[in-house]
């Protein structure tokens, strides 16, 4: 067995094309470190809707060049099955530990088979990537990115020609195409052929920023923003500055791309103590609301000022950000449907309800809320917003952060704040609170336990709450097509919902709650939000305890 592990390794490492992966591989076979060797050559990493997402290093089971190659082979394949042939493929990356390698691979393996290959002029945000696919006329393009992961983590995302990150059932059939890949010697790599691009795209796209403001609308809010290390920063300038915005007071410690992120646990917004410094920067520079980035910025975080927390700042849930925007936007006439994902707040109906606006739920992620007929706008509850998908087909932190800038800027002229709209919104439509109980494990058979516990002995109450419906999402409906989850709904003295699905990019079990308490005219507020706060708790204890974690 541990001979079979060792021959493995040696083959594996005939074909590695990076000193780096071979040296590092090299050392466990010569230490013959079954135990390592055999984590990472216990499969490969698998290619699906979320595209390769994963560890650095040498293996299979890690992002690495020879994983990069051949997952570059077979969406070729694909591509040419598909009658794509001669197509471009537009490739971006971001400012990761390897992304400019891996970008390069991919035009290399493209122009190889015959398809022709641009590659965005240095790293960019995901969005100015989906913004090139449909502006440039391209058949596919690939994002190298593990958006907001751990240092140590890379990633590889797929779009077809419409702009949207790819689905069933094209996943499957590029997965099928990387397995048909055999040697990497019998890949063609050519040295040169493909074109890089200038910054002509990045100047298209920030047109189209431009373009989801209101013409004449202020633009007064003052703004202390962080990329977290990624590649935001100079995106957002280029766009407040065409906009008209005052600058941005940057967090400098964040403002600068950074592989090792080293100012934060984990690059993204929503994870305990990655807002620190913002909130620092805050109280000195005392702006009228932060707004934060991840790496490749798109998504989106806003804190408000809140004389009630520690720290004098709050961040909102991205379900709140989703209710503001809306708002916004049907303030702007926008017309057609809105779009969130199935664990995203229930007040976006409301809100398109009384707008009198189509209105859609999807499952989690922009793959599927991008594809929702007669899209405006779509948003999901982890901070992503799509307010142009005429342009972006996609989440963009950029655009979002712009349309609320000006929303700040059109309350303050009325002598009003975000919080103010949050409080307008909850006494039209319920307070619509939201929480989640994520749990980060090492071991994912504690999830695949924990889903299985709920299915075999699902909870008949919750907070004292009674489930009026249990729905195992793995059987599809109608509308949605089957998914790993579970969806309850609960009644009582007030109605609630919760949503448990594992995490598609994440080694998590993720539950997302929601309770809907009335509210009887903004003096009302506080004891619904007490109340609410109480639910959620409840909720969530008793979840936990049914789950087993």
């Amino acid at each position: 067995m541990a001979q079979d592990l060792i021959t493995q390794a040696r083959a594996w490492l005939a074909e590695d094309p990076d000193a780096e992966t071979r040296d590092e591989l090299g050392k466990l076979i010569e230490a013959r470190d079954t135990a390592e060797l055999g984590a990472r050559f216990a499969g490969t990493l698998q290619f699906g809707t979320a595209g390769l997402r994963g560890e650095l290093g040498a293996g299979p089971m890690r992002m690495n060049r020879s994983v990069v190659i051949r997952a570059a082979a077979g969406l070729a394949a694909y591509l040419r099955a598909q009658g794509h042939g001669d197509g471009l493929v537009v490739i971006g990356y971001d400012a990761r530990h390897k992304s400019a390698d891996f970008a390069r691979d991919t035009a290399a393996v493209m122009v190889g088979a015959g398809l022709r290959a641009a590659l965005l002029p240095h790293p960019l945000p995901t969005p100015v990537l989906a913004f090139a696919i449909r502006h440039l006329g391209a058949v596919a393009g690939v994002e190298v990115t593990a958006s907001h992961n751990p240092p140590r983590d890379n990633g590889y995302k797929v779009y077809l020609g419409d702009g949207s990150q790819i689905v069933p059932p094209a996943d499957g059939g590029i997965a099928a195409q990387i397995d048909a890949v055999g040697s990497l010697h019998d890949v063609p790599r050519p040295r040169d052929g493909w074109q890089t691009l200038g910054d002509e795209v990045l100047e298209a796209y920030l047109e189209r920023t431009d373009a989801v403001l209101s013409p004449g609308s202020p633009r007064t809010a003052t703004v202390v923003h962080t990329a977290l290390h990624g590649v935001g920063t100079n995106v957002v300038l280029a766009a407040w500055k065409r906009a008209g915005f005052p600058a941005p007071v940057l967090v400098e410690e964040q403002a600068e791309p950074d592989p090792d992120f080293p100012t934060v646990a984990f690059p993204n917004p929503e994870e305990p103590g990655a807002m620190d410094l913002a909130f620092a920067k805050a109280r000195e520079a005392r702006p009228d609301i932060v707004i934060a980035n991840d790496p490749d910025a798109d998504r989106c975080a806003v804190a408000v000022p809140d004389d009630t927390v520690d720290g004098g700042w709050r961040m909102l849930r991205g379900d709140e950000v989703g209710a503001l925007l809306a708002a916004h936007l049907v303030h702007k006439g926008a017309r057609g449907t809105f779009a969130e994902s199935i664990v995203s707040s229930s007040l976006l109906g409301r809100i398109a309800e009384a707008a009198g606006l189509g209105y859609e739920e999807t499952l989690t992620g922009f793959k599927w809320i991008s594809r929702v007929d007669g899209l405006r706008y779509g948003y999901e509850e982890a901070l992503g917003y799509c307010v142009d998908p005429d342009g972006v087909r996609d989440k963009d932190g950029i655009t979002a952060a712009l349309l609320v800038a000006e929303l700040a800027s059109e309350l303050k002229a009325q002598g009003r704040t975000l919080s103010d709209l949050l409080d307008d919104l909850a006494v039209t439509h319920g307070l619509h609170a939201t929480d989640q109980l994520s749990v980060r494990v090492e071991d994912l058979g504690v999830i695949a336990d924990a889903m299985r516990r709920l299915r075999e002995q699902p909870p008949v109450l919750l907070a004292g709450l009674r489930v009026v419906s249990a729905e195992d999402l793995t059987q599809g409906s109608e509308r949605l097509p089957p998914t790993d989850g579970l969806r309850y709904h609960l009644d009582g003295a007030y109605t609630a919902r919760v949503i448990v699905r594992p995490s598609g990019t994440e080694p998590k079990l993720k539950c997302y709650l929601e309770v809907v308490v009335p509210v009887a005219g903004a003096s009302g507020l506080t004891d619904a939000r007490a109340r609410a706060a109480e639910v959620l708790s409840a909720v969530k204890r008793d979840l936990a305890a049914a789950a087993g974690i």
